[in-house]
């Protein structure tokens, strides 16, 4: 058996390997006299356990018969080190130098037996002259100034190597030392991981307190158990799931600050302590219930043991971070969704105002009968004015009309008080059966992508369905005039009113916030635009629109006016009629409580918006009693026609017609008793 003890992973210095030997290490260029001589303890501390006995004692066996190449002892640089016979016989397998200020490996003559060998707490900057102790298991360069791994090629039997708190900056030279079991860099310079996939054998390797920002390269390292990383500036972890023995790792004191950096740890069926400590992800309030949810194999975390409890609570918190995660990605869905169906809907409304401006262009030309003028009118029909294609620009607008028609053309969205509606097709939503508790919280509606006159015609749906609505929003609506704020008037209140310059052409006129307040003026608005009403703005709005109002209701006789007045409207006109000659003050008094009453004055009441389909069907009414009209008046004018022409052949005829009445007459009463039995008989017949 071989005592002694090595340094472990954990970065803790290791005990002395005292071998009691009577050590004498002289150069060849001191004379005998000048001899050093180190006297060592005579304590023989145990190797630990992670270094199986068995293990050395095998190895040690299998290479008694290597070869062994000595270094020239007549190189002044180097000390020469011997061991009398008695001491090699006792301490035969083993050699401890440490703490002797060496600053070079000295040389080791007649030693090639040895399988222990300790350098711990020197000076040493390079691996030297240990190439003949190809019997070598354990070398421990603890604590040293080495720079650079090398001069181990021949120790093939080497099966721990300890080289920690050095100044080594890269991990070479190792390729002869396949059977290596414990490799220990730690407190070196170390940036990166890599010339290790050939130690299939090693089960330990530290590596901490090094400058390591990341962890992959790991492949090949089939027997790796303990994997120690800590207090270096790790910010993610890859390959460690391709360790099939791994069952420690240690990542404490490095910049790991999400789970995502590190998840191929999850993918392990090996691992069975690990350690976060001191790391950003630590401080998270959901690390622990993560790592043990992703990690169910795992017996401690942090040093601590993982209890049953902890992991269902841990299960718990998953579960709820799942329906988080699910909810999440449903929103994220929605508002995708939302996103694509809102640009579905803004490309359909563009094509269809692109559609409806090439339809009045057509129309003019066609009503300039200068068909020299438009080179895209032939027989009628339009064709493209590009030559490559084929169909008619309306038939292309048409076909992708359709094609659009096909996914989402509209959406309807309630968040929090605000009902936003995007296409014309959400008008019909204002027909469903919305509940009291969502119909009473919307305060704000927002039209976009509708053209205004479809809003006009859903304006008393609205009033009726969402009666709190105070503020509406209008954006790519096609406001273009000032009457169109007239059909307005119809809504219960309206305390803000927003016109988005886009799509909304009224807005560039200068004068339209007052023709608003002074049309919407029994609104008593508070904001348009965002931007506070003030009392003076209500006077200039008076001032510049007031006339207006006098002159349509003045104007217009009483019978137009009472057909324009709705109902309540005509109630008000009446009342206002009927208090005429009553005293001033009772007249005033009673015309407030009306205006109360009713709302808009009458005055303004006139101004009215007739939205393009009304008018056509007006149109359209006005034309079919036009045609009866027409039709009416030429069936009399040809009746008339045909009773004067039978009036004037008639006066033709009468002479002559006359005579022969007159004739006629007399030959029947010429006879007189037969003209009686004639006339009996008739009657007779008659009954």
């Amino acid at each position: 058996m071989i005592p002694g003890k090595y340094r472990s992973v954990s970065g803790r210095a290791t005990n002395n390997v005292n071998c009691g030997l009577h050590l004498v290490i002289q150069t060849s260029s001191l004379p005998e006299k000048n001899k050093v001589e180190f006297r060592l303890n005579k304590e023989t501390p145990s190797f630990p356990g992670r270094l199986l006995q068995h293990d050395l004692e095998r190895n040690y066996s299998s290479r008694q018969g290597d070869h062994i190449n000595l270094v020239s002892s007549s190189m002044p640089s180097f000390p020469i080190l011997h061991r009398s016979s008695e001491e090699k016989i006792l301490y035969s397998d083993r050699l401890t130098l440490e703490r002797q200020k060496l600053t070079v490996c000295p040389i080791i003559d007649g030693e090639e037996h040895l399988r222990l060998l300790n350098f711990q707490h020197n000076f040493i900057t390079r691996i030297q002259n240990i190439s003949n102790l190809q019997r070598l298991i354990f070398l421990d360069l603890y604590d040293n100034q080495i720079e650079e791994i090398s001069g181990l090629s021949t120790l093939r039997s080497l099966r721990v190597l300890l080289l920690g708190k050095n100044r080594i900056k890269k991990i070479s030279n190792l390729e002869n030392l396949k059977n290596l079991d414990v490799l220990d860099l730690h407190g070196n310079q170390i940036a990166e991981i890599e010339n290790v996939n050939h130690l299939c054998d090693l089960r330990v390797l530290n590596l901490a307190r090094n400058l390591l920002s990341h962890v992959d390269n790991l492949n090949g390292l089939d027997s790796l158990t303990e994997l120690n990383l800590r207090h270096n500036q790790i910010t993610f972890v890859r390959d460690v799931d391709n360790l099939p023995c791994l069952q420690r790792l240690f990542l404490s004191f490095n910049n790991i600050s999400n789970f995502e950096s590190v998840c191929c740890l999850a993918d392990s069926t090996s691992l069975s302590d690990i350690t976060f400590d001191g790391n950003p992800i630590a401080q998270e309030s959901w690390y622990k219930h993560t790592i043990l949810q992703n990690m169910m194999q795992l017996r401690q975390l942090d040093m601590k043991r993982v209890t049953e409890e902890e992991r269902r609570m841990a299960s718990v918190v998953a579960k709820k971070e799942e329906e988080k995660k699910r909810e999440s990605h449903k929103q994220s869905l929605l508002k995708e969704k939302k996103r694509l169906t809102i640009n579905n809907v803004a490309r359909k409304w563009d094509l269809q105002q692109h559609r409806i401006t090439n339809i009045a262009i057509n129309q003019d030309r066609k009503d300039s009968d200068s068909p020299s003028q438009d080179p895209c009118q032939i027989d009628g029909s339009t064709t493209s004015a590009f030559p490559e294609e084929t169909g008619s620009l309306d038939s292309v607008l048409t076909n992708t009309l359709q094609d659009l028609s096909e996914t989402d053309s509209y959406l309807v969205e309630v968040d929090g008080d605000t009902l936003s509606l995007y296409g014309s097709g959400a008008l019909e939503s204002l027909d469903r059966n919305w509940s009291v508790q969502t119909a009473g919280m919307v305060t704000t509606v927002s039209f976009t992508f509708i053209e205004f006159d479809e809003i006009v015609q859903v304006l008393p749906k609205l009033k009726m369905k969402f009666p709190n609505s105070l503020h509406l929003k209008f954006k790519e609506t096609n406001l273009v005039m000032l009457q169109q704020f007239n059909a307005l008037a119809q809504l219960r209140r309206i305390d803000q009113l927003t016109i988005d310059p886009q799509g909304n052409p009224v807005v560039n006129f200068t004068l339209w916030k007052y023709y608003v307040l002074f049309r919407l003026s029994h609104f008593s608005m508070q904001k348009i635009n965002g931007t506070e009403v003030t009392q003076n703005d209500m006077i200039m709005a008076e001032r510049l629109f007031g006339i207006l109002a006098h002159i349509s209701s003045s104007e217009l006789p009483q019978y137009r006016m009472i057909s324009i007045l709705g109902d309540a409207r005509k109630k008000q006109f009446r009342y206002l009629q009927e208090t005429k000659g009553k005293k001033p003050g009772i007249v005033n008094e009673e015309n407030n409580d009306s205006k109360r009453l009713v709302g808009e004055n009458t005055n303004r009441a006139m101004l009215n918006y007739t939205t393009r389909d009304f008018y056509n069907e007006k149109l359209e009414e006005v034309k079919e009693k036009k045609k009866f009209c027409k039709m009416y008046i030429e069936d009399l004018v040809k009746e008339a026609t045909e009773i004067n022409m039978k009036n004037e052949a008639l006066q033709k005829l009468w002479p002559q017609m006359f005579i022969e009445l007159v004739r006629d007459a007399v030959i029947e009463i010429r006879n007189k008793n037969s003209y009686m039995k004639l006339c009996l008989q008739q009657i007779t017949d008659q009954k």
